[in-house]
Formats: structure tokens, C-alpha cells, sequence
């Protein structure tokens, strides 16, 4: 059973969930994470949420988002969701937004969540797993801001958030700086 790691309200751990009853109308605040992954050519893996996923069910987002155990440090969950949902390998894995924080519903379910934010590299193919990811497509950073700005944009809210943050870093992603992992909300920190 996977679960997730609750927090309070300033990122410490306060306990933890099933994974599968967390997400509901009235979703506790939890630690997750997004992660952007580029190929050499510094194009954004996007990817299409399987029909079959109970939050944001078909939606176009960034490459891969997820939830680290209890104990696990979260550049672990990162590589370990990158290659469950989409087969491939991690190269490097570099925090950018450390507290990105957000709120969204769809369809009576919200996500309420501390979300580090992280870029990371590959130069694998991926092969998605189908009940997490139901298309990809690799696309120029520039033409994904566009994307995400556009008014009425169909990618999910947490992904339009996190872009709005990220462009600040400026339109080469490879150039974005580290950040310190100590910046972490507390329950990260392992």
C-alpha cells in the first residue's frame, strides 16, 4: 500500500495516508512533487494523464509528478516515479522551486499540495505505463510557456502554476539554478 506524507502548514510531516483515500473533496495538505525532464536538445517531456487516473484524468501536464514515501528523500521518489510511470533513467535531478505550493479541483477532487519542483535530464525513450500515462510528446521549452500562458490552456493547474515561476529563470532550462535542498519544507528532509 503506498502512502502519502501529510503535512502542516508550514511542510512539517504530521503523518501519513493511503495514497488511494487522500485525494477527495477534502484532501488533506501533503508533500508531492513535479519534475520537468529534458532531452539533449533541451526539449520538455510532456505527458497525457491515463483516462484511468482518479486525479486530473487525461490531462496534458509536465513530465511526471508523484509522492515520496515516508522516509524516502524525495530525489529518490522523483527517479523511482520516472521510471515506473515512464521507463526511463534520471541523469541529473536539480531542485528549482522548493515550496511551490498550490490548491485545485476537477470534477470534486482536490490536490492540496507542497510540491517541490525539480528539473531533470534523460536520454532514454520513454515507455509509458498505461495506467499512468496515456501519450507523450517532447516539445521546445519556449513553445510550452506559450502553451501554458495561452489563455483557456488545457494543461493541468499545478503545471500552468509552476511555468508561470519557472520562465523567471529564464528560456534556457539547463541554465536554471540549483537550489539548496535545506530550502525544503521540513518533512522533505531526509
Amino acid at each position: 500500500m503506498e502512502h502519502v506524507v501529510l503535512l502542516d502548514e508550514a511542510g512539517q510531516g504530521i503523518g501519513r495516508q493511503d495514497k488511494q483515500t487522500v485525494h477527495t473533496a477534502s484532501t488533506p495538505l501533503h508533500l508531492a512533487f513535479s519534475c520537468y525532464v529534458f532531452d539533449a536538445a533541451g526539449r520538455l517531456l510532456v505527458t497525457r494523464r491515463a483516462a484511468v487516473k482518479k486525479t486530473w484524468p487525461g490531462i496534458w501536464t509536465n513530465s511526471v509528478c508523484g509522492h515520496p514515501a515516508d522516509g524516502e528523500p524525495i530525489t529518490d521518489a522523483v527517479r523511482r516515479r520516472a521510471a515506473f510511470e515512464l521507463g526511463i533513467a534520471l541523469d541529473e535531478v536539480r531542485l528549482v522551486l522548493p515550496r511551490f505550493r498550490y490548491r485545485a479541483e476537477l470534477l470534486g477532487i482536490i490536490e492540496n499540495e507542497i510540491c517541490p519542483v525539480f528539473y531533470a535530464t534523460t536520454g532514454d525513450t520513454p515507455a509509458p505505463h498505461p495506467e499512468e500515462v496515456d501519450a507523450v510528446r517532447w516539445t521546445p521549452w519556449p513553445a510550452f510557456v506559450t502553451e501554458a500562458m495561452a489563455a483557456g490552456s488545457p494543461l493541468s493547474p499545478w503545471c500552468r502554476l509552476q511555468v508561470q515561476q519557472l520562465r523567471a529563470f529564464g528560456p534556457v532550462p539547463a541554465d536554471w539554478p540549483a537550489v539548496d535542498p535545506a530550502r525544503l519544507p521540513p518533512a522533505a528532509h531526509w
